[in-house]
């Protein structure tokens, strides 16, 4: 490494790395790893007239004379918090694999100093065995933003688990979309789409999503008419099927469960002995799986013909535990 040239990177680098608040660095401690880590040897004031030129480029460092100790570096990229925020973030998320995890993890803590990225690793990290074995899942989300920006048509194989909890092929032909919006719904990444074969809209999960290409055909703009997120918004637990309304009688101790699914805009009835009614748009699988999520807390009151159904799925498995 050139000394004049490059010396003002090199001390960025262990400022970074090796300093917080908690870990203050001595003009000769500075010396010493800058010899020792990039075989520079710099003077006192080489080292004054680097830090000065940091300071001039937007880095926040505290010195000698603010501190009385020494040197670090009061402001990195991201804080603490953040860091922890992200990271705690990408490790709970089932849709990017472990491999990709651990490396944006690591991107994230080289932001760090070598003290608070052990705290992290020290602290943070129980193994997900929730993680999908999809390593694509990056290069597909870049590939997919590429095509909703260009408005192309996108080619894809879409995946499911079998019984052997292998990924496999949902069918042998691959899928052409047009696709429009990335959204996260239940704790996921999906595509929202459209094609020139089916009316309205439809959805896809971009873990589930390999060999993504994209197609040099473009299509059209969405109608004012069509809008994706109020599709995304009403697509409970991201099921497909029409849309119906659907009138729900609940439990006030499942409240926070149902904020968390349809927002604090949500039309709350409040009802005796501790009950709301709620009435959303959504699919009927949909629905009705909410139901079987919280039987003892919540009830479809209609439409009739959604309670009959539920109905029959309640007796149905009532007669497997008979037996």
């Amino acid at each position: 490494m050139a000394e004049k040239k490059n010396s003002a990177f090199a001390l960025l680098n262990i400022l970074i790395e090796n300093t917080d608040e908690e870990h203050i660095l001595t003009t000769k401690e500075l010396q010493e790893k800058l010899d020792q880590q990039y075989n520079l040897k710099l003077e006192r004031r080489t080292i004054y007239s680097n830090i000065e030129m940091l300071e001039q480029n937007g880095y926040v460092i505290s010195k000698f004379e603010d501190n009385g100790k020494g040197y670090f570096l009061e402001s990195h990229q991201f804080d603490k918090s953040e860091v922890l925020l992200l990271c705690n973030a990408i490790h709970s998320s089932h849709f990017i694999s472990s491999k990709q995890s651990n490396q944006l993890i690591q991107k994230l803590l080289q932001t760090q100093s070598k003290y608070q990225a052990k705290e992290f690793k020290d602290t943070v990290y129980i193994p997900n065995h929730q993680k999908t074995p999809n390593v694509e899942l990056l290069y597909t989300i870049h590939t997919v933003s590429e095509a909703i920006r260009d408005r192309k048509v996108l080619k894809f194989m879409y995946y499911r688990y079998d019984k052997t909890k292998n990924l496999v092929p949902r069918r042998e032909e691959p899928y052409y979309v047009e696709p429009r919006y990335i959204v996260y719904a239940d704790g996921r990444p999906y595509m929202i789409t459209t094609s020139k074969n089916h009316p309205g809209f439809a959805h896809y999960r971009l873990d589930r999503m390999k060999q993504a290409l994209i197609i040099d055909e473009k299509f059209i703009p969405l109608p004012k008419s069509m809008d994706a997120y109020e599709y995304a918004k009403n697509k409970l637990f991201m099921y497909s099927g029409d849309m119906i309304s659907v009138t729900f009688k609940c439990n006030e101790r499942v409240m926070d469960h149902i904020i968390d699914l349809f927002g604090t805009e949500l039309m709350v009835i409040p009802g005796k002995d501790n009950t709301f009614t709620i009435t959303v748009s959504t699919s009927e699988t949909g629905a009705l799986f909410l139901a079987q999520q919280y039987l003892d807390a919540i009830e479809i009151v209609s439409p009739k013909s959604l309670r009959k159904v539920f109905k029959k799925q309640l007796e149905e498995t009532l007669k497997k535990y008979e037996k």
